[in-house]
């Protein structure tokens, strides 16, 4: 574990601080291999089969990245990624970070791979993994095309937002959740890169929240989830607020990003696009009340056949308190 762990910060830190295309493939790759053994932990044929989903298209995505950086050497002979300059090179290089992300078109291992995986796996895949791409498109944010990335971001939102309506595993609600908030991340991107850090940060620690909680209440599903009350009552109540905070409610900390990218997208003439995204993250709204409903509203006597869990006097986490803090101030 030690190993992995290290090799996955390795991984990120290099691509984050390349300057040369190959490097930044490089960190990539190590950063797959490094995760596959952590997805695969278990040794259950779902875990197997989400490690190679995971594989695939993440050895296309860096195919298709090396292909998008030659592209773009043959004609200009830079291997600077700032200086990606190429048209087709561009098309290429969003469509490889979107198959690395999970946006859109390319959306459809994220959920399967997120359900095979542990809960802590997951975290990391859909936070630390997230980084890398990330920073490969703000490093080359002035060259993308404004038309394929609003597209992507739109779609991304209204997908993850429909798909996630019918889910009752939490973890594929949590994948659907992500890849709607990389939409709002998309989106943003060529007008202003800052602003799609600030909101990657801020998902990543109210992520890391939710999931370190469900982790400690050791919940899968949502069935199971109505019972969890009994366990840790203070640790649910806050569960609430966090789960209110990644839909972006107003006084939480997860309103702060989509107020700013709204408030930038209308001072770059697209307000209509603001506005379609804006109703669109009410579709993900609705499940994240789900969850919240689930967590903290439904009390017995109801209908789930699942066992009353005892009252554990076990002590919540300190860093699950810190997260929880700061993602509803």
């Amino acid at each position: 574990n030690l190993i992995f762990i290290a090799s996955l910060l390795l991984g990120t830190t290099i691509t984050i601080s390349s300057n040369h295309w190959i490097t930044a493939w490089m960190g990539l790759e190590i950063n797959t291999l490094a995760i596959l053994p952590l997805i695969s932990k278990s040794h259950h044929p779902r875990a197997i089969e989400a490690a190679t989903k995971y594989f695939l298209t993440q050895a296309a995505a860096s195919a298709l990245v090396l292909f998008s950086s030659m592209t773009n050497a043959w004609s200009t002979g830079q291997w600077d990624i700032t200086q990606l300059t190429h048209p087709t090179s561009c098309l290429i290089l969003t469509s490889a970070v979107a198959m690395k992300l999970g946006l859109v078109p390319f959306h459809f291992w994220f959920p399967e791979v997120l359900q095979g995986s542990p809960l802590t796996t997951g975290l990391l895949l859909s936070t630390l993994m997230k980084l890398p791409p990330i920073t490969l498109l703000y490093m080359t944010s002035p060259s993308l095309n404004p038309a394929l990335l609003t597209t992507l971001a739109i779609l991304s939102a209204a997908l993850g937002g429909w798909m996630g309506l019918n889910q009752t595993q939490i973890r594929k609600i949590l994948a659907f959740s992500s890849i709607s908030h990389l939409g709002w991340m998309a989106i943003i991107i060529i007008y202003n890169p800052k602003l799609t850090l600030l909101n990657f940060y801020l998902y990543t620690m109210m992520t890391a929240a939710v999931f370190l909680t469900l982790n400690t209440i050791k919940v899968l599903k949502l069935s199971t989830l109505m019972t969890t009350w009994t366990k840790t009552p203070s640790l649910n109540a806050m569960l609430l607020l966090t789960l209110l905070s990644l839909a972006g409610l107003p006084p939480l900390t997860g309103f702060l990003p989509k107020w700013l990218i709204i408030q930038e997208l209308t001072k770059q003439d697209m307000a209509p696009a603001a506005m379609l995204i804006s109703l669109l993250s009410l579709l993900s709204l609705f499940f994240y009340l789900r969850l919240a409903y689930c967590t903290a509203i439904t009390l017995p006597p109801h209908t789930t056949n699942h066992m009353k869990q005892w009252r554990t006097n076990k002590s919540t986490n300190i860093t699950i308190a810190m997260l929880t803090t700061m993602s509803i101030m």
